[in-house]
């Protein structure tokens, strides 16, 4: 049977849970806890030399990287067409949006989850309120690019049907809803798009994959590996 190797606080993991469950995909969900360190265990290893989810097994075939393995599961499993168009000038607008959102979206809402979230937790203190404020005008400088440029005046990014740009770029924005910061209250096209994407997705599944991140601030946390503590450490001083 498929297997993928996800934790489900992770952006790209729950893109391709979402997919994998929508698609009605069978697959084995096998948890790996990066708070814990699952991620650097020899089982893993064996899946991912390179330590990072999401991944991919799939007999004796293992593959890593979410984008490779969306569209790995869009060829094997022949899903509907809307989600990577075979229409050429569609899978490019397709392809566009997930090399953009790489150096965009992705880092910059991260950016705001390590510095509501993981600062506190791992430093014992706040960020500086003047960092962020810059990191919350730099995400927004974003979600103006990314509604004036992908969005515009369209129900998806490819137009009339969702497609895997619009799947990865929602699990990267509720990434933010999931630091507390409402970057919907303020942008109706941005909350409208949402709702669609949402209620297309279902709404049942797309809280399941986002109920943790979305209880994240509330939760007790468990303690953390410490070497993962020094390592996570070490990447929020990255951004001062």
């Amino acid at each position: 049977m498929l297997q993928l190797y996800l934790d489900l606080m992770s952006q790209p993991c729950r893109a391709v849970f979402i997919f994998a469950k929508k698609n009605n995909i069978d697959f084995e969900l096998k948890l790996v806890e990066l708070s814990k360190g699952d991620n650097h265990s020899p089982e893993f290893k064996r899946v991912n030399l390179l330590h990072k989810i999401p991944a991919l097994k799939d007999g004796d075939f293992t593959l890593g990287e979410s984008i490779a393995i969306l569209l790995y599961l869009v060829r094997k499993f022949d899903t509907p067409d809307h989600w990577y168009p075979t229409d050429l000038e569609k899978r490019a607008c397709v392809d566009e949006y997930l090399s953009w959102q790489h150096t965009s979206v992705r880092p910059h809402g991260s950016k705001i989850f390590w510095y509501k979230c993981l600062t506190p937790l791992i430093l014992g203190k706040e960020m500086e309120p003047e960092k962020m404020e810059a990191a919350l005008k730099e995400l927004h400088t974003i979600l103006d690019q990314f509604e004036e440029k992908f969005l515009q005046d369209k129900h998806f990014i490819v137009g009339d049907e969702i497609s895997l740009a619009d799947l990865v770029a929602i699990v990267e924005i509720m990434q933010v809803i999931g630091a507390g910061v409402d970057i919907f209250k303020d942008r109706p096209k941005l909350d409208a798009w949402h709702e669609r994407v949402e209620s297309t997705l279902g709404t049942d599944l797309f809280q399941e994959a986002h109920k943790n991140l979305l209880g994240f601030r509330t939760l007790k946390k468990e303690p953390m590996n410490p070497q993962i503590a020094e390592a996570m450490k070490a990447r929020l001083l990255l951004f001062k």
